[in-house]
């Protein structure tokens, strides 16, 4: 059979690397492939315009211009290679944010308009069958604003475990950045080095509007930092289990940085360690089981800030930071299941912390301290001093005892997908001493998971028809929400201050004395409404 060929159908070749690399579609080896079965028809044709046979249908000049441009894209196949194994996409948010809250002092906070943008960008790349590199850069800002607004990030400036995760500057800083060793020896074996996948854990990616799973560490652990991994795949061997994944990770939370002669033997480096298992996952249905402990916890991490070195010349009770002090241990464990019935998603999780503080005590009584010591600037003896907080029931030295802390996280969301409406709630209680790790929450103002008391919420995701996708990570949605924080104890993510309770008038009474002596404020209760635009592309 006579082959017959176009200038318009090899033009459609020429530009299929092109197309490829822009929706992410055919690799480079199906290029090549295309290229081989060409220069073999091309072959055929001469040997039929040779032969004299008629009805090709393409002239000598026809033949030579095809001859060339086969020629033509060899020789660009290398470069085509080379474009197959980068991949960039991305994703932008904007976001309006509305917030008001009620502090123990009858006073309250508000904020009724908070505008920001988020701009992501990732990138993987192969560099070996089984070697590949994945980063991702961000830049997260707020309207009108250069520096971190006002009541953010818990009052701190940008440090380690909040970059890129609360509005700063225009800035594009390293989000991501690790390389993974996949198959080693043949085994389904990897090990993982770099800045780590850890903020937006599972369950986050219902609420967010995302397909998948998008980090390791269930939710609680949401603090972003660098580390190592190394880990297991395997099948359970049953339909029905699917398959799952063990890992260990270690990371460093705070670099302590070059020691002098013990002149700074208060601080060391703060360091995570623990075991990541994904006992099974099945279509929808995954469960994982997370334990970590976190060693030498600071009482604040390191900030390039004149008010933060300024402060630290203070102690607590005096409404100041004090020295950079390691306070002990953390050790903190979970459990997360999430599935999918019909149009139903739905969640539960499962949070345990329990501290092991040094000397330095984790839990301080701040007001009981700073009582203490104006008792003693009085002239009081140890004894009276000790007497008298007894009978106020405060702690005029460190709390070393160690205290658990408890946390429950249920969730759900139906998925209307005729008309691209996805409804969902949350709720979440923490207990008197409950610690949540995680100072990258995506919250804005307070970190959900870290609150002592209950928080409800309320979000909707629509779809909009913004017509066919070009790239194959595209799609766009507006995300809203309502957010309802009711603190039955004071303090969020803090394991340095007791956590006075709120419905207790005298121990309110000791935390308005301290606030007001300190420049403080403790929220009792807060709403905040939310509304996003988001693109991925």
């Amino acid at each position: 059979m006579v082959k017959k060929f176009s200038m318009l159908a090899l033009a459609g070749l020429i530009a299929l690397p092109a197309v490829a690399s822009a929706s992410g579609g055919a690799n480079a080896n199906d290029l090549e492939r295309k290229i081989e079965e060409l220069s073999m028809q091309l072959d055929q044709l001469k040997a039929q315009m040779a032969e004299g046979k008629g009805g090709s249908g393409v002239s000598q000049a026809d033949f030579d211009d095809l001859a060339d441009s086969v020629s033509d894209l060899e020789d660009r196949s290398d470069s085509w290679d080379l474009a197959a194994r980068v991949k960039f996409y991305g994703d932008f948010r904007a976001r309006h944010d509305y917030y008001n809250a009620d502090n123990i002092d009858g006073t309250s906070s508000s904020s009724d308009t908070l505008w920001t943008n988020r701009f992501r960008l990732n990138m993987r790349v192969k560099a070996t069958e089984n070697v590949e590199f994945k980063a991702r850069l961000a830049m997260y800002k707020a309207w009108g604003m250069e520096s971190t607004p006002q009541g953010l990030g818990g009052g701190y400036p940008m440090w380690d475990g909040n970059s890129t995760r609360q509005p700063s500057d225009n800035a594009l800083r390293v989000d991501r950045a690790f390389v993974n060793w996949n198959n080693i020896g043949g085994a389904p074996i990897w090990f993982s080095i770099g800045r780590r996948p850890t903020t937006d854990g599972p369950p986050a990616q219902i609420r967010m509007g995302a397909d998948q799973r998008m980090a390791t560490p269930v939710s609680y652990m949401d603090w972003p930092f660098d580390g190592i991994s190394m880990g297991y795949a395997y099948r359970w061997g049953s339909e029905a289990m699917g398959t799952g994944r063990i890992r260990f990770c270690y990371g460093r939370g705070f670099e302590d940085g070059l020691e002098n002669d013990d002149t700074d033997a208060n601080q060391n480096d703060m360091d995570f360690a623990g075991l990541s298992w994904d006992v099974m996952k099945k279509g929808n249905r995954f469960i994982n089981i997370q334990s970590f402990m976190a060693f030498n916890v600071f009482n604040y991490p390191s900030f390039q800030s004149e008010f933060i070195n300024y402060a630290a010349g203070f102690s607590p009770a005096e409404g100041g930071y004090g020295p950079q002090l390691d306070t002990g241990n953390i050790v903190h464990n979970s459990i997360v299941y999430q599935d999918k019935i019909a149009d139903l998603n739905f969640f539960a999780v499962g949070g345990w912390s329990i501290t092991d503080p040094n000397s330095n005590g984790m839990f301080n009584d701040y007001a009981g301290m700073g009582a203490a010591e104006q008792m003693a600037a009085m002239g009081m003896s140890q004894e009276m001093i000790d007497g008298a907080l007894d009978q106020m029931g405060m702690e005029g030295t460190p709390h070393t005892d160690s205290e658990n802390g408890y946390s429950i996280f249920l969730g759900a969301r139906y998925d209307i997908n005729s008309i691209g409406l996805k409804l969902g709630l949350e709720w979440n209680y923490g207990s008197e001493y409950w610690i949540a790790m995680n100072p990258g929450h995506d919250d804005m103002y307070l970190g959900k998971l870290a609150a002592r008391g209950n928080v409800y919420e309320v979000y909707g995701i629509y779809d909009l028809p913004t017509g066919e996708a070009i790239s194959k990570y595209a799609k766009t949605f507006i995300r809203f929400g309502y957010q309802r924080y009711e603190y039955d104890y004071a303090g969020s993510m803090d394991w340095n201050m007791k956590p006075y309770d709120l419905d207790d008038a005298q121990e309110v009474a000791y935390l308005n004395s301290f606030n007001e002596y300190t420049g403080r404020t403790t929220v009792e209760s807060a709403d905040q409404i939310y509304v996003t635009f988001e693109a991925y592309f």
